[in-house]
C-alpha cells in the first residue's frame, strides 16, 4: 500500500529522519509510537503530502484513499448540523441524491424517456453505494462517539472542540478509507467511546496507523508497533506489550554484544600499547589499530525507562475519614447530577472515578475540591486534611511572567532545585527548557508545568482531573511510580485505563444519580462489569418455557435487603481492620528477617520464618474472604 525508502526529513540542521525505511501493507493494524519530538506526527504529515521529504521517497499504491485524523482538526467550524457534517463523508452518494431530487421534479412536467434512463441508472448506482443506510450509519458511529439523537441536529459551532474532534472522527470513519491515520483519536473521548472506537477499529477491514499515548487502547487494537526513534523506524511483530516484552529481549542481545565488544577491544588496546614500541611487533601493532579502526561499532543501550527520583512530601498525616459525603444532590438546569448521594474516602484510598462525559465526574472532584458550594448537602473534609486540585482550569494560577523553575521553587520552598529539576524532567522540562517563561510554553506545556506544581505540594490528599493528558508513555509511568509511592489519598478522572490499573484501589462511578463504588482493582472492575451487562441479557433471553416451570422467587422486602445490606457491610469492615492488623504483622516479619541478627542464627531464621508463613497464609486467606463478601454487597447495591 504504502513504501517509505530511505527517507531522510530535515528540519534546519536536525534531521529528524535520516535514510528511515518502512512498508505498510493492506489490513495491518499499526501502533506508531516514540518519544515527543520523535516525529510520529511529521511522518503521518509526510505520508499524505503535507510536507515533502528531503530525500527518499513516499510510494502509494494507485488510487489509494486515506483518512487523515488530525489535531489541526479542532479548528474546523461548521454552521450546518453535526448530522450533516458527518454525512459529507458520502460525497459520491450525496450528489446522486441530489441528482435524483432534481430529475424527480423534472419528471412531474417531461415525462421523455431519456430522464426515466437517467433517473433508472442513477437510482441503480446510489442502490450500488448503499445510499439508502448512509443517515443510518451516520447515526450510529454519531451515536458510538457519544452524541445522543438529539444533538444529532444541534450546530457543529455549538460544541465544544473535543466534541467537534469527534464529529470530525466519524466523517473519516464513515469514508471507510484504505487506510486510516489517526493521531491521538482517544484525546477527547471517555471511557465508553474509547470502548467502542477499540470495536469498530478491530473490525475495520482497512490499514490503520495510530498515533497514541494510550497503551491500553494500542494492546486492544494493533497487531503491529513501529517506534520511531533515532531517526529510524523499527518495526516490531506484535501489539504493545509485544513490543516491550521483545525490545527488552533485543536490548538484552545488544547490551551483551556491547560488553564482549568493549572485552575485546580493551585486549587489542592492551597488545597494541605492549607491542607498539618493540620493532620488530609494529607491523603487528599498525595491524591491529587498522583493525580496531574498521571495525563496526556497537553501542550501549540507551535508557529509555527513567525511575523516579523524587518523593512526596507532606508535613502532616489526615486522619481517618478525608471526606465525608452524606445525602448529596447536585444539579444544573435540565440535568441532575446527584440525588441524595453518600460516599466516603478514607485515609490511604487510591481512587479511580470513572464513567461516561456529562456524568458528573468534574462536578464531583469540584464539590471535593471545595471549589463549588452549589449543591445541597453535605461534602466536609475530614482531620488535618490538607488538599491539592489539579484540573485544566488550573492553568490560570500560573505566573506568566516567572520562568518554569522559579515557578515551582516559589510554590515548592522545601524543595532542594535538584528535586524540582527531577520532577521538571519527569514531564518533559529537561536542561535549559526549566529556565523558559510560562508565557512562551503551548497549553500542553502548561499544563505539565501545573501538574509539576501540584505534585510538589505539602498535601496528604490529591485530587487529579485528567492528569495524563498532554503526556507521553515515560511521562505517564514516572507519574504512575510516583503516585504508588504516595503515602497519602489520591481521587483521579482519567480515561487512561494503564494509568488507572496500575494506581487504584477502588473505583468510583456515577449510576443513577448515586455515588456507586467497588472495592477492587480497575481490571478486576472491569471483569465484574462484563459479567454484570451478561447477566440480565442471559435472563433476557431464558426460553419462557423454562421460566414457567420454575417456581416464581418471591421478592425480599427492600427494609430485610437493608438490614442484610447493613450486617454485610458491618462483617466488611471488621474483616478489613483484622486484614490492616495482620498487615502490619506481616510487616514487622519481613523487619525481623532483615535484621542481621536473624538471618545470621539459624534458629532464629528458621522460627521468624515459620512465623512469617504463617501470617501470610492467614492474610491471604483473609482477603480471599474479603473478596467473597464485597462481591455479595456489591450483588445486592446492582
Amino acid at each position: 500500500m504504502i513504501a517509505i525508502n530511505n527517507l531522510t526529513f530535515e528540519i534546519g540542521a536536525r534531521a529528524l529522519y535520516d535514510e528511515a525505511n518502512w512498508h505498510i501493507k493492506p489490513g495491518e493494524k499499526i501502533g506508531l509510537i516514540g518519544a515527543n519530538g520523535t516525529g510520529k506526527t511529521t511522518l503521518l504529515k509526510l505520508i499524505v503530502g503535507d510536507y515533502t521529504p528531503t530525500s527518499g521517497s513516499i510510494s502509494k499504491s494507485k488510487d489509494l484513499t486515506i483518512g487523515y485524523l488530525n489535531q489541526d482538526l479542532l479548528s474546523y467550524a461548521s454552521e450546518k448540523s453535526i448530522l450533516h457534517v458527518a454525512m459529507e463523508a458520502f460525497e459520491r452518494q450525496n450528489q446522486l441524491h441530489t441528482e435524483i431530487e432534481n430529475l424527480l421534479k423534472k419528471l412531474e412536467t417531461d415525462y421523455s424517456e431519456d430522464l426515466l434512463n437517467k433517473l433508472s441508472d442513477k437510482q441503480h448506482e446510489f442502490e450500488s453505494l448503499d445510499g439508502y443506510n448512509i443517515e443510518y450509519k451516520a447515526h450510529e458511529i454519531l451515536a458510538g462517539l457519544g452524541f445522543t439523537e438529539e444533538d444529532t441536529h444541534r450546530k457543529l459551532s455549538t460544541f465544544s472542540g473535543g466534541w467537534r474532534m469527534r464529529v470530525m472522527l466519524a466523517k473519516i470513519l464513515l469514508q471507510a478509507p484504505d487506510i486510516l491515520l489517526l493521531d491521538e483519536p482517544t484525546n477527547h473521548l471517555d471511557l465508553p467511546s474509547i470502548q467502542w472506537l477499540e470495536e469498530y477499529l478491530r473490525n475495520f477491514e482497512g490499514a490503520i496507523v495510530i498515533v497514541s499515548h494510550d497503551r491500553w487502547f494500542l494492546d486492544k487494537v494493533i497487531n503491529r508497533t513501529v517506534e520511531s526513534r533515532k531517526g529510524k523506524l523499527t518495526v516490531y511483530a506484535g501489539n504493545y506489550t509485544f513490543y516491550l516484552e521483545e525490545k527488552a529481549l533485543r536490548e538484552e542481545i545488544q547490551r551483551g554484544e556491547y560488553k564482549n565488544q568493549q572485552a575485546k577491544i580493551k585486549q587489542e588496546e592492551r597488545l597494541i600499547e605492549r607491542f607498539r614500541a618493540k620493532a620488530s611487533k609494529a607491523k603487528m601493532a599498525q595491524s591491529r589499530i587498522k583493525m580496531l579502526e574498521k571495525m563496526d561499532r556497537v553501542d550501549d543501550v540507551d535508557d529509555d525507562n527513567p525511575t523516579v527520583n523524587f518523593t512526596f512530601k507532606f508535613s502532616k498525616q489526615s486522619g481517618r475519614n478525608v471526606v465525608n459525603i452524606e445525602d448529596l444532590s447536585k444539579s444544573y438546569p435540565n440535568l441532575q447530577i446527584l440525588s441524595h448521594s453518600d460516599a466516603v474516602i478514607e485515609k490511604g484510598d487510591k481512587i479511580a472515578l470513572i464513567g461516561a462525559n456529562g456524568r458528573g465526574k468534574s462536578t464531583l472532584l469540584r464539590i471535593i475540591a471545595g471549589t463549588d458550594h452549589e449543591f445541597t448537602g453535605k461534602a466536609d473534609t475530614g482531620y488535618n486534611v490538607t488538599k491539592t486540585f489539579f484540573a485544566q482550569h488550573q492553568l490560570e494560577s500560573l505566573h506568566l511572567d516567572n520562568e518554569i523553575l522559579a515557578e515551582l521553587q516559589a510554590f515548592a520552598p522545601r524543595h532542594t532545585e535538584t528535586e524540582l529539576r527531577s520532577i521538571l524532567g519527569s514531564f518533559l522540562f529537561t536542561g535549559d527548557d526549566v529556565f523558559k517563561k510560562i508565557r512562551v510554553l503551548s497549553g500542553g506545556e502548561k499544563s505539565r508545568v501545573a501538574l509539576a506544581k501540584a505534585l510538589t505540594a505539602d498535601a496528604n490528599f490529591l485530587i487529579l482531573d485528567e492528569p495524563t493528558n498532554h503526556l507521553d508513555m515515560q511521562s505517564v509511568n514516572i507519574l504512575i511510580q510516583a503516585l504508588q509511592q504516595y503515602e497519602g489519598t489520591v481521587i483521579a478522572v482519567s480515561h487512561d485505563r494503564h494509568f488507572l490499573a496500575n494506581i487504584a484501589n477502588k473505583i468510583w462511578f456515577i449510576e443513577d444519580q448515586k455515588i456507586k463504588e467497588y472495592p477492587g482493582t480497575y481490571v478486576e472492575y472491569e471483569e465484574w462489569m462484563a459479567k454484570r451487562k451478561v447477566q440480565p441479557k442471559a435472563a433476557a433471553s431464558a426460553p419462557k418455557k423454562e421460566e414457567k416451570k420454575e417456581a416464581p422467587k418471591q421478592q425480599q422486602p427492600s427494609e430485610d435487603k437493608s438490614k442484610q445490606l447493613k450486617k454485610l457491610n458491618s462483617d466488611l469492615q471488621k474483616m478489613e481492620d483484622q486484614i490492616a492488623a495482620l498487615e502490619k504483622e506481616v510487616k514487622q516479619y519481613e523487619e525481623k528477617l532483615a535484621d542481621p541478627a536473624v538471618f545470621n542464627d539459624q534458629a532464629k531464621l528458621a522460627d521468624t520464618n515459620s512465623g512469617y508463613q504463617q501470617k501470610q497464609n492467614q492474610l491471604k486467606l483473609l482477603q480471599q474472604q474479603w473478596e467473597t463478601l464485597a462481591e455479595q454487597i456489591m450483588e445486592l447495591e446492582a
